[in-house]
């Protein structure tokens, strides 16, 4: 192994969590000057956006047009979306015992504020904008992130059927790849810059604003995200990768989970995930197309925050979350989980299918409440959500490639290093 690059990865690191902590201290001591640099850390953010939908496409139609057998590339995908149905169901079972023993809300609520909630699309809107966009242009936008997936996917099955890496496409779509991962290193270099900015804003203008109910919630909501990265994730790491795959799993995986909490975001995490997948000896074609399906369809911890908004308004209300709900509530956090990404107007699609189900006859006092929650909890979720994509590939390679996968990519970075 090179002792320098692992140093040099380490030291960047150590950097970029100076850079957190500083910011963090700053808004705090000083919340009009963190307030004032914010544009710094949204420069960063928006130019990992600008990266991601590029980034996206040639990754994945890259990776379906290279499959040699189409056979595999269809194991891949099934593999990838049956793994992350089964652990957003995990988390949501987990979060309903959770909530059963530590429920957010004590004692009923008895004056709402209702607040207005605008114009939402309707079920058959959704399931179109699940998977289309109504012309070209609109799949150049991160918001129709599983619509550019979808449209990847079937490029890339056109591509292979004309030639796949050996026709001029499939030679583009590579280089492109290969061009879009250089741009997204060239970026990096000015994170800790942009974390220093984000997190000195974020003191300064969320630091005081939590309540009781809302504090307890997080309290239960924060602790379990961090135990379930350091519990189930090292369980899936083994799952996939063997006795090397938990060792591996922890020295790759702080890098997705700073970038995912700091820029609050799944798909500006795609370049990095991508980075460490490679770094791992993740076959290239697994990483390609689960780590972008990850960032629209994984959604581990917005499961667990599905579950909590359910239980925060039923308990705000005076209900209890009864056992012979878990089926519906699991079924829920889900599929909305699933979505909510990859539909134009964000989270609050999510929102919105959560009180259509359960609340719909409070819905106006129902859903600024899942909105609230929404916000305070997204930077963990967000965390979950994206370093658990990295994790995922573990599982998906071992399908794919075989158990010992992980000890032939170690040997073979072993024997590299050697020469």
């Amino acid at each position: 192994m090179d002792k320098s690059a692992v140093m040099k990865n380490y030291r960047f690191l150590a950097l970029m969590l100076g850079s957190m902590v500083a910011g963090c201290i700053v808004g705090f001591v000083a919340p009009s000057f963190g307030t004032l640099i914010a544009p710094l850390g949204t420069v960063f953010i928006n130019m990992m956006f600008c990266v991601v939908v590029p980034l996206v496409f040639a990754s994945i139609a890259n990776s379906v047009a290279s499959v040699r057998s189409r056979k595999r590339a269809g194991k891949i995908m099934g593999t990838t979306v049956i793994t992350f149905v089964v652990t957003g169901a995990i988390a949501a079972v987990i979060m309903f015992v959770i909530m059963k023993i530590f429920p957010p809300v004590l004692e009923p609520w008895h004056d709402f504020t209702s607040e207005a909630m605008g114009e939402h699309a309707s079920i058959a809107d959704m399931i179109v904008n699940f998977f289309t966009t109504d012309d070209f242009v609109g799949l150049l936008s991160r918001s129709a992130m599983l619509p550019l997936i979808v449209f990847s996917i079937f490029f890339g099955f056109a591509t292979n059927l004309v030639g796949g890496p050996d026709h001029i496409i499939g030679k583009f779509l590579n280089g492109l790849t290969e061009v879009m991962m250089s741009f997204v290193q060239i970026i990096t270099y000015y994170a800790p810059i942009a974390f220093f900015a984000i997190f000195a804003d974020l003191v300064a203008t969320y630091g005081s604003q939590v309540t009781a109910a809302y504090g307890r919630a997080l309290i239960v909501y924060y602790p379990l995200c961090f135990i379930y990265i350091f519990t189930a994730f090292p369980i899936f790491a083994y799952i996939g990768g063997g006795k090397h795959g938990i060792k591996t799993m922890f020295r790759h995986i702080a890098r997705p989970a700073l970038m995912s909490l700091g820029t609050c975001s799944s798909t500006a995490t795609i370049p990095t995930n991508l980075k460490e997948a490679e770094d791992t000896g993740i076959p290239k074609d697994v990483a390609d197309m689960v780590i972008p399906m990850g960032a629209t369809m994984h959604m581990d911890g917005s499961c667990f925050s599905c579950v909590l908004k359910i239980a925060f308004v039923l308990g705000a209300m005076g209900a209890d979350m009864s056992w012979s709900m878990l089926p519906a509530v699991v079924a829920v956090a889900v599929l909305s989980s699933v979505g909510m990404s990859g539909v134009p107007g964000g989270g609050y699609i999510g929102e919105y299918i959560i009180c259509t189900i359960f609340f719909p006859q409070q819905i106006e006092i129902a859903f600024p409440i899942l909105v609230a929650i929404g916000n305070l909890v997204d930077p963990p979720a967000t965390m979950i959500n994206s370093s658990g994509d990295y994790v995922v590939s573990y599982i998906v390679a071992r399908i794919t490639d075989g158990k010992d996968w992980l000890d032939k990519a170690i040997a073979a970075k072993s024997a590299k290093a050697a020469k």
